[in-house]
C-alpha cells in the first residue's frame, strides 16, 4: 500500500455526542423533541445536509434545508470539540503507519470543521491531504475526491487502501477501485451489513489496523 485514505467520523474519532447535541439543539429550536444520541449517530455519513434532513424529519419538525443547514453548522461549530475524541490507540496507529507512506483524509464533513478537529485533537500533521465534503470534489460515495488524492500521491487505485466504518466508505472504495478496510468499532459499521465482501479487511482496533498496514 503506497497511500492510505482515512474517513474521519466513526473511523478516527467518536463524534457522536457533539453531532447529536448540535442536531438536538436545532430540533428544539424548531419546536421538536430531542432524539437519542444513537438515533442521530445512525444518520451520520452522507454530509451535514442529509443529517439534518433525517433528524428534523424523525423529530417531526418543519424542514428548510438551506436555513437549517446554516443554523446546524453554527450550533455544531459551538460544540465541535466538547466531547469528540480519538478512538483509543488511534494516535499511536497514525504514528506507526505514517512513517512509511503518505496519509490522506476524505470525509463528508465540511472542510473547516474537519481542519479544526484535526488541529484540536493534534493529528493534523499526519495528513498530507485533507478533502472535506463541501469541496468541488463532492461527497462520498462519489469517488472524485478519492481519485484526486490518488493523483496527488502519484500512485494507483490498486496501491491505495481506504479505511472507513460505513456503507458510504465501502461504496466509495468500490467506485474508486481501491482496497477497503472497515473498522468494526465505528458507529457507522452497522450500515455495512450485507455489503462486505471476502476481500474486504475488517479490524476491531486501531492497533490491528497498524499491523495490517505493516504487513501489506
Amino acid at each position: 500500500m503506497r497511500l492510505l485514505v482515512f474517513d474521519l467520523d466513526g473511523t478516527l474519532i467518536d463524534s457522536r455526542r457533539d453531532l447529536a447535541d448540535a442536531a438536538n439543539a436545532l430540533i428544539v429550536e424548531r419546536g421538536g423533541r430531542p432524539l437519542a444520541v444513537d438515533a442521530i449517530a445512525a444518520m451520520v455519513g452522507e454530509g451535514a445536509a442529509m443529517l439534518i434532513r433525517r433528524a428534523l424529519r424523525a423529530a417531526g419538525t418543519d424542514l428548510d434545508v438551506q436555513r437549517d443547514l446554516k443554523r446546524f453548522l453554527e450550533l455544531y461549530d459551538e460544540r465541535l470539540l466538547e466531547h469528540t475524541r480519538l478512538y483509543d490507540g488511534t494516535r499511536e496507529m497514525l504514528e506507526t503507519v505514517s512513517g512509511s507512506r503518505p496519509l490522506a483524509l476524505l470525509t463528508n464533513k465540511p472542510q473547516r470543521p474537519t481542519e479544526r478537529i484535526l488541529e484540536g485533537l493534534g493529528i493534523a500533521s499526519f495528513f498530507k491531504w485533507v478533502i472535506g465534503g463541501d469541496t468541488p470534489h463532492g461527497r462520498k460515495p462519489d469517488p472524485a475526491g478519492l481519485a484526486s488524492l490518488i493523483a496527488a500521491a502519484g500512485t494507483t487505485a490498486g496501491e491505495t487502501l481506504m479505511v472507513g466504518d460505513s456503507a458510504i466508505d465501502l461504496k466509495t472504495a468500490r467506485a474508486g477501485g481501491v482496497r477497503l478496510c472497515l473498522v468494526r468499532y465505528g458507529f457507522g459499521f452497522p450500515t455495512t451489513n450485507g455489503l462486505v465482501q471476502p476481500d474486504d479487511r475488517l479490524v476491531d482496533a486501531p492497533s490491528t489496523l497498524a499491523q495490517l498496514v505493516a504487513e501489506s
